[in-house]
């Protein structure tokens, strides 16, 4: 049996607008304090909106934190990101109500939509799709949702409407 092998986009490099030093505050306040790595994960992430390669390397060097214990939590929980996310993240439920009343519809015809596959986001940096497996709205199934906003009992039609609406009010 062949496995096919996943190519690994390299991470983008920082820009201007990701200054390190924004983390300075964070490290002071979690330095030597026992089970600091996740809080200084979250607040790196709720900083940048994803925790970038530099920033694992100053928690590092400033914490005295293993970069690959680091990495290893990041990797591990779902709620880290390690690559930059659009600004509006679009959740789709696939647990059990949201798959038997076809969410994967709903996914494929925001990735036709969007042009993007599950866990991208599109050129403009504007959406994030992710398949996720429970939103706990399993009487609206199927669901999807944007932000704080839940939207139930959808077709793919539906969604994709929400979205362009959304988009035409990023527009003005």
């Amino acid at each position: 049996m062949r496995i096919a092998r996943l190519s690994i986009a390299k991470e983008p490099v920082l820009q201007g607008s990701e200054d390190l030093s924004k983390l300075d505050h964070l490290i002071e306040k979690y330095r030597g304090k026992k089970g600091n790595m996740i809080p200084l994960l979250q607040g790196t992430q709720e900083t940048y909106g994803y925790i970038p390669r530099a920033a694992f390397e100053k928690l590092a060097n400033e914490t005295g934190l293993s970069l690959s214990e680091m990495y290893g939590v990041a990797t591990f929980y779902a709620q880290f990101r390690l690559n930059p996310v659009g600004k509006h993240i679009i959740k789709v439920c696939h647990g059990t109500a949201c798959h038997v009343q076809n969410a994967n519809a709903i996914t494929e015809a925001i990735q036709e939509s969007l042009n993007v596959k599950d866990g991208e986001t599109t050129e403009d940096n504007l959406f994030t799709l992710e398949s996720v497996a429970c939103l706990g709205c399993c009487s609206l199934a199927p669901v999807m949702m944007i932000g704080d906003e839940t939207s139930g009992k959808l077709t793919g039609t539906e969604a994709v409407k929400i979205i362009k609406n959304i988009r035409i009010k990023e527009s003005n």
